[in-house]
């Protein structure tokens, strides 16, 4: 016979509460912040922060397009007119950078030359760009006898030397120079840097979509009815911009020093436009002599296609996986 008393001392369980069907188990617990998905751009940009070499080239970038868009930030003297009593004064407290051969402040036109430099890159880039990539997007999709002529057509312009056809291009449509304004000057050599330029974008926007246009979604787009505009503005492109993006800021660099060595050469940029490749030709019979004339120019055009190489080449490594 059982003890009540010991019974009595054995703790019964208490019935549970009950919960709603479907809540989860730890439904009382204070959810976890979770992290969206991020996609190559969110990844690449999380790399990028990570890198003082982006946020350097970048500062850089940022101060050669203030100097390009707002001039009068940065100084209030007259890069254009001048006072040969002037003429080749060294650096001081007045003027900074000293004064060139005609008694112009150097440091205002090395301010004014970045507004010519950089437009006429970015225009340049956004043109090849744009020729390059359109027929890249075409020959790669289409195929067959379009691709065959597409390529063909490159490789002529393959073949053309940049220097020698820039040349030819300037002084056919520029003439002496002397009667065209600052934007028909501008105009020019934009139109010859984009002409002999577009062919490299065409190849590189061409392998993309050979690489990209068999992908599965693509496949899956074409069976459900999608139309080709529909397929490349929507599928292709998002997904072959990644190279083009790196190419173009990296050419920015490149277009910059371009501009610089056919104004050096007199077949660019003239008067009126200030420059900094400009600037560079007027001072090469005064290096001895005056070498800041030389100096500061050089100094601010080396350091605006390296900040922008650098930043094309931190890009490059962001947007590859293989490179992280």
């Amino acid at each position: 016979m059982s003890d009540p008393s010991a019974a009595s001392l054995v703790s019964t369980p208490r019935p549970e509460q009950p919960t709603e069907i479907g809540a989860p188990a730890n439904a009382g617990l204070p959810a976890q912040k979770q992290e969206k998905p991020r996609g190559l751009l969110g990844d690449a940009w999380r790399d990028l922060r990570r890198k003082p070499l982006f946020w350097i080239s970048a500062a850089f970038i940022v101060l050669f397009v203030l100097m390009a868009a707002f001039p009068s930030l940065f100084t209030s003297g007259d890069a254009v007119n001048g006072a040969l009593s002037r003429s080749r004064v060294e650096p001081s407290a007045h003027a900074w950078f000293g004064y060139d051969v005609q008694g112009r402040d150097v440091y205002s036109r090395v301010i004014y030359g970045a507004r010519a430099s950089i437009v006429v890159a970015l225009l340049s880039v956004i043109c090849t760009l744009l020729i390059g990539g359109t027929m890249g997007i075409i020959a790669g999709y289409r195929g067959g006898w379009v691709d065959a002529l597409l390529s063909r057509i490159a490789d002529i312009f393959f073949g053309l030397p940049f220097v020698l056809g820039s040349i030819v291009i300037l002084t056919t449509f520029n003439g002496s120079g002397t009667d065209n304004g600052e934007w028909t000057i501008m105009g020019l050599v934009i139109l010859s840097l984009s002409v002999l330029s577009w062919p490299v974008v065409m190849r590189l926007m061409r392998s993309s979509v050979l690489a990209t246009k068999e992908a599965d979604y693509i496949v899956a787009a074409r069976a459900l009815g999608a139309g080709t505009g529909r397929i490349i503005l929507k599928h292709l492109l998002p997904n072959c911009l990644a190279p083009l993006l790196v190419y173009g800021t990296i050419m920015v660099g490149s277009f910059i020093g371009a501009e610089a060595t056919l104004s050096f050469l007199g077949i660019g940029l003239k008067s009126p436009v200030v420059s900094w490749g400009i600037m560079i030709s007027e001072a090469q019979n005064y290096i001895r002599v005056s070498p800041f004339l030389l100096f500061f120019p050089a100094a601010f055009l080396v350091t605006a296609v390296l900040s922008f190489v650098m930043l094309g080449e931190a890009v490059r490594e962001a947007l590859d996986p293989k490179l992280r």
